[in-house]
């Protein structure tokens, strides 16, 4: 007969919720930095730019400098902890700002996009609090903490577009430029909110410790790369159509102030649900929740081409920023739980590289949806939500193909 098998030991989950508050406060900070760029980015782009069709390419600069900066930030943070990398990314935010803000007083096209790109750099870092926050944490803990770390963006919903409304104009007769320099003071004060973070260096590898596998091995696990679509799918989809918003907004007659407005109501679908998409992943799995996402993504793209209406645009961002944040959290925890732990800066990594490179050429496709495929603006909106269609079929398909193929389904191997 055998031995009965005692029971894992109980993780404590202290040090993870006090992360948690630390990379909440730092979201609450900083992130609100992001949807100055994203409301600003492609109208300052189309103000600077020798052609409309470049409009968008600050927003997508942005995004590819995220793109490029992943595999790196992730490999320093695997080696020299977590803190080092989040200020590493703080420090970019806040450079890139400066460059944005000296391209609008000179007025450079050139200066603006290099700003931009490095503003990528924190947007990079920005990406990694959801997987700090479940460092450590028990698998019961592991989706409430990414939940409850994303759910502090609530606050940037709110703070970032009253930068916009208040700072644009504080550097007349330069316009936008105030919510810049307000973004270099954001950096500023929020890379000493990672003081507190209780992240220690990681510890050298032992000579006996199991080897990761490769990038070509982790891309033969199905879970990976299922969750690396959705993820992908739901962030790019976001985004391709988030950018265009205040395109869209000001070409149909409305206001700057209302293109503030209607992201900053977006931006509150974004993080808001994030209150409870942790326990209710926890409950009904990752999997039904992606699944969920991704049918909301669907009624976004379907109000979008609805109307041009004010209020439409109001009802497209707002299911647009839910069916982002349960497709892209629960994508997240579907990643989490695909790896081993000595594979953690190589699987982020991964991820975020293919999800920024995927969301920098959705971003750079708005603004030629927007103004170069249509003759008008209302063309060029449903231009944007109709694009939206492949990319769900995409998503769709790996998620069923994940749910109903045992094999797929498996446990990621242990060493």
């Amino acid at each position: 007969m055998d031995a009965p098998t005692s029971p894992p030991p109980r993780i404590d989950d202290r040090r993870a919720r006090r992360n948690v508050a630390v990379l909440a406060a730092a979201q609450v900070v900083l992130g609100s930095q992001m949807p100055v760029h994203f409301i600003l980015g492609g109208l300052a782009g189309q103000m600077l730019s020798p052609s409309r069709c470049l409009s968008t390419l600050p927003v997508s600069l942005t995004v590819f400098g995220s793109m490029l900066t992943a595999p790196l930030l992730a490999n320093l943070m695997q080696r020299r902890g977590r803190r080092l990398g989040f200020a590493l990314g703080a420090l970019g935010g806040g450079l890139g700002a400066a460059f944005c803000a000296l391209g609008l007083v000179l007025g450079s096209f050139a200066l603006f996009l290099l700003g931009s790109a490095l503003v990528g750099v924190y947007m990079s870092a920005q990406g990694f609090y959801r997987f700090a926050a479940s460092d450590g944490a028990s698998e019961s803990f592991r989706p409430k903490a990414i939940s409850w770390t994303m759910a502090a963006g609530l606050a940037s919903a709110i703070v970032g577009p009253q930068i916009v409304r208040h700072f644009s104009d504080a550097l007349a007769p330069v316009p936008f430029a105030g919510a810049y320099v307000a973004a270099i003071l954001l950096n500023l004060a929020g890379v000493w909110v990672f003081r507190l973070l209780d992240s220690p260096r990681p510890a050298p590898p032992r000579p006996d410790a199991p080897r990761a596998r490769s990038y070509g091995e982790l891309l033969r696990e199905p879970r990976i790369v299922v969750a690396m679509i959705c993820a992908m799918v739901s962030y790019a989809l976001m985004n391709l159509v988030m950018t265009s918003t205040p395109l869209a907004i000001v070409g149909c007659g409305f206001t700057t102030a209302n293109a503030a407005d209607v992201v900053s109501a977006h931006v509150l679908a974004m993080f808001v649900p994030s209150f409870f998409t942790g326990a209710l992943i926890a409950r009904f799995g990752a999997e039904r929740i992606v699944a969920i996402g991704l049918l909301i993504l669907a009624g976004a793209g379907a109000m979008g081409l609805s109307g041009v209406e004010l209020p439409r645009f109001f009802a497209a961002l707002v299911l647009l920023g839910l069916g982002w944040n349960f497709g892209f959290i629960g994508a997240t925890t579907m990643l989490a739980t695909a790896y081993r732990p000595e594979e953690r800066g190589r699987a982020q990594g991964m991820n975020d590289f293919a999800v920024f490179a995927m969301v920098g050429l959705a971003s750079l496709a708005s603004g030629g949806l927007m103004n170069c495929v249509a003759g008008d603006p209302v063309q060029g909106w449903h231009a944007v939500n109709l694009a939206m269609i492949p990319m769900l079929a995409l998503a769709g398909g790996a998620l069923i193909w994940l749910v109903l193929s045992p094999e797929a389904r498996r446990a990621p191997p242990r060493a």
